[in-house]
């Protein structure tokens, strides 16, 4: 075959071959269709269900965004929560304590009252049987002191009540 029939054709003839530019264009479109059919089909299938996946990959994961944040919110709230339970027990410990204080210190202060009361009435009950005992001692003395002076002999029952009435006045006038 020569070039000079390809270009001029099949049957030799001058100018375009209509048959060749129809049966090229009958098969170019077949082979769309069939293209289509058995290949641009599931081609786009695959991509709209890519399409698709990556879709709900990116909803899951905006989820996924929202449900961390919201978390994030939740913990913070229970955090700030916390703290001011914390501040609340520690403040409640703080007054717990200066009450304590106030009344451990009132109840040292009322026994300490007591104790000096008791130590007065004491000491009171001391000075007075000290005093009794200061009396009698005198008394005797003073007995037998007048008892020697007078050089008689006075009873001492009668010296006794003599000398009582006479330290009486005398308590008396101090």
């Amino acid at each position: 075959m020569s070039f000079d029939y390809l270009v001029l054709g099949a049957g030799g003839h001058d100018g375009l071959n209509t048959l060749d530019i129809f049966a090229t264009l009958f098969f170019f479109i077949l082979l769309m269709v069939l293209l289509k059919k058995v290949a641009w089909g599931p081609l786009m299938g695959i991509m709209t269900q890519r399409e698709e996946l990556i879709a709900s990959e990116i909803a899951a994961a905006e989820n996924s965004r929202q449900e961390s944040q919201r978390l994030l919110e939740e913990q913070r709230d229970l955090l700030k929560e916390a703290r001011t339970e914390a501040l609340a027990i520690v403040e409640n410990a703080k007054k717990q304590g200066d009450a304590s204080r106030e009344e451990i210190i009132t109840t040292a202060r009322t026994e300490a009252i007591r104790l000096k009361e008791s130590a007065i009435r004491e000491i009171d009950t001391e000075k007075e049987r000290a005093i009794a005992a200061v009396r009698e001692e005198v008394v005797s003395l003073s007995v037998l002191a007048a008892s020697k002076v007078l050089e008689k002999e006075v009873s001492e029952e009668d010296n006794r009540a003599l000398i009582e009435a006479t330290i009486a006045k005398a308590g008396e006038v101090n």
